[in-house]
């Protein structure tokens, strides 16, 4: 596939996830893995949806990560922007879940965060073809973490302002990639302005604004597009393009969390994509846009892991029809 219209770069990973729910790293038995890593699962949640995405991360030279560059190359997803580190492993999390599925992270096993080949990511190895024809390009903030990867995501945004992509922020904070809070949110911060849209959990929008109000980020920030501000079965608020509102979560029985956040901005991508950028002015296409995207978090949490559980555009559309939401793209 040439010319991937969304470009995602980060991590993609193994999540080990817990066999056995409601229990410590320590008492764990066993683990199965599954394919994840959140700009991975953007890209593939884009593709089952109809949007080409490319994916632009680093993984080792093992089997781990050959597995997880086949399961990409397989779902349809652009893997020109994959590099092979000849040392560093393929990052493996393990993941602990409650009994209501909720998972939190649990370690990386016999290694320390920063000896993954996702930190290692070259900023010279950025192809600036892949920029040349994208629309958009998704960053977290895991790479951020760590000089290698922090350079890269760094060329990155300058590729992106070069060829004039929307850049997408999904904050995706976690603790246990980081030496140092205060660091993360500094780093996170200072480059908030060069973002057109804003991702992120409840918990995330407190910390770093001290506000879960999409509409108070906005506005404080001037430079955003629009901001989506997740919280798990509680719904999730919005501002985008100076429409504010808040939309509650579909019940669902659920099986397993991981990758729902991820699949939620995926389906919002892949509406900006079909309606365009400028239809964020009407209230009710605005509203449209992330209801669907909540439709395709939702679905993704009825089975375990991030990737397999995701939906195709079908699967969604028929899920809105039975709750008798009718969505024309």
């Amino acid at each position: 596939m040439s010319n991937p219209s969304v470009l995602c770069l980060g991590e993609v990973l193994f999540d080990c996830l817990a066999n056995q729910l409601g229990l410590k790293l320590e008492e764990v038995k066993s683990w199965t893995p599954y394919p994840g890593g959140a700009p991975a699962n953007v890209a593939c949640a884009l593709v089952k949806l109809g949007t080409s995405a490319g994916f632009i991360g680093a993984v080792g030279v093992d089997e781990p990560g050959n597995t997880l560059v086949t399961l990409l190359a397989d779902v349809g997803v652009d893997i020109t922007g994959v590099q092979r580190h000849s040392t560093a492993p393929t990052r493996q999390v393990y993941v602990v879940r409650d009994l209501a599925g909720d998972r939190s992270f649990a370690g990386f096993g016999k290694y320390d965060t920063s000896e993954f080949a996702d930190t290692r990511l070259q900023a010279a190895q950025l192809l600036p073809t892949l920029f040349d024809e994208a629309d958009f390009l998704v960053v977290g903030t895991l790479e951020l973490a760590y000089p290698e990867s922090e350079k890269a995501v760094l060329r990155a945004l300058e590729l992106a302002e070069q060829y004039d992509l929307k850049i997408i922020l999904d904050v995706n904070w976690r603790p246990v990639f980081w030496q140092d809070e205060n660091t993360a949110k500094t780093k996170i911060l200072a480059l908030l302005k060069r973002f057109d849209f804003l991702k992120l959990t409840k918990e995330e929008a407190q910390w770093l604004f001290e506000t879960t109000d999409p509409g108070a980020i906005t506005y404080r920030l001037n430079s955003l597009e629009g901001v989506l501000v997740t919280d798990g079965e509680n719904g999730c608020a919005y501002c985008l393009g100076e429409n504010e509102g808040k939309l509650p979560a579909f019940a669902m029985s659920v099986v397993d969390t991981t990758g729902a956040g991820d699949s939620f901005l995926a389906g919002f991508i892949h509406q900006l994509q079909q309606v365009g950028i400028h239809s964020l002015k009407d209230g009710e296409i605005a509203k449209k846009i992330v209801t669907y995207a909540s439709a395709v978090g939702a679905l993704t949490t009825i089975k375990p892991g991030a990737i397999a559980s995701q939906p195709t555009a079908g699967e969604v559309d028929a899920f809105l029809a039975s709750h008798q939401l009718e969505f024309r793209e």
